[in-house]
């Protein structure tokens, strides 16, 4: 991400795509303008790089000029459409190709037909990089679009917010939620998440969600989705990803407003992390880190050995249960370990000590995100 004065900023647009879009739209107005020499020009100050990119990949001779017009106070576009420089040369008879970065409302195409009114040309032509449907709300043909994006403001490529960003090589879209932290929480057997996890919520302003706990709320409650869990847990099948994941959504749009979440118990799998993924991209966000409690074997053995006296649960008293279910932790957080450690999101985080000590360490891990 980026900031800018006070926004972030995700990628959006990769420098790559940007190169084959320009290329295609170049490709397909050299194409239908034949051997007629265009006149290509640019609205300034916005459409500077995609201009220049633009000619230099145009295979036919062609004539570029500018002229700027200023529709934008902060990330809204104003009604206020003001001409600052005009045309210098005689375009009549001229095919006249308009190249802008963005189209939104449409009230900079609106001005761009009024002053080309009385300029006599053959044709006008509008080729634009960016267009946003949902935004327009004019009439005018649009000739060339090099591709459609949600009614969400971006930044680079000759974008700008407030003066920064125009010289960003790639192109990068508002984030909405600017300010979360949202973390995989995963510890052994005995590992004290649960204690831990309760410090972390509170320290850090972060709502925590537990995958048994939604699932017992869900199934008691009797919601559908808790339902349609049911159904596949009576048959000893396991609850597919996608239901877990339609539950885990409920619980973030509860929370709407909160500052972050603390995930536990999901996901504990590639795909479910790849789901999660998912999932915080269509809120804006994302998930900053996998914090993972680190504690040697036989101390979570004799830990749980030990809350099985007072726990009353069967898989805390039994020694040969309690090492499988360790092995089986490490398994699959093993495949987790990997997939967050790629993206430098793996934290891991000594789990022995008192429990003041630990929280110390989990601050100190999450404190540098």
């Amino acid at each position: 991400m980026v900031k800018l004065h006070d926004l972030y900023f995700k990628p959006f647009v990769s420098e790559q795509e940007l190169d084959t879009i320009v290329q295609k739209m170049a490709n397909d107005v050299a194409a239908d303008l034949g051997d007629e020499v265009p006149v290509f020009i640019g609205i300034l100050n916005g459409s500077f790089m995609v201009v220049s990119d633009f000619v230099k990949k145009y295979p036919k001779p062609c004539e570029v000029t500018f002229i700027k017009l200023a529709s934008y106070e902060g990330v809204k576009s104003t009604e206020d459409i003001q001409r600052l420089i005009g045309l210098t040369q005689d375009l009549t008879g001229r095919t006249v190709v308009i190249l802008e970065d963005i189209i939104d409302t449409g009230n900079t195409l609106e001005e761009v037909h009024r002053i080309f009114k009385n300029e006599n040309v053959k044709q006008l032509l509008i080729a634009t990089l960016f267009y946003k449907p949902e935004a327009y709300n004019k009439d005018f043909k649009l000739h060339y679009v090099g591709m459609e994006i949600p009614n969400k403001f971006i930044v680079g490529y000759g974008l700008d917010y407030d003066g920064l960003g125009r010289d960003l090589p790639a192109v990068y879209q508002l984030k909405t939620t600017q300010h979360m932290t949202n973390l995989v929480l995963f510890g052994p057997p005995g590992a004290g998440k649960g204690t831990q996890a309760d410090f972390l919520k509170e320290k850090y302003d972060l709502v925590h969600i537990s995958t048994g706990d939604v699932f017992r709320f869900n199934i008691k409650n009797k919601t559908a989705l808790g339902m349609l869990a049911k159904s596949f847990i009576d048959k000893g099948e396991l609850v597919p990803d996608q239901v877990t994941i339609d539950m885990l959504n409920k619980e973030v749009e509860k929370n709407a407003d909160a500052k972050g979440f603390i995930f536990d118990g999901f996901p504990r799998t590639n795909a479910q992390a790849k789901a999660l993924d998912e999932l915080m991209e269509t809120k804006d966000s994302q998930i900053n880190a996998m914090v993972a409690l680190e504690v040697d074997d036989e101390v979570l053995v004799q830990r749980l050995l030990k809350r099985g006296e007072t726990s009353g649960r069967a898989d805390d008293a039994d020694e040969s249960i309690i090492r499988n279910r360790i092995k089986e932790y490490y398994k699959k957080t093993a495949i987790l370990k990997d997939y967050y450690a790629e993206q430098n999101k793996y934290f891991g985080v000594d789990g022995v000590g008192s429990i003041e000590e630990i929280t110390v360490r989990l601050s100190a891990a999450i404190d540098k995100l």
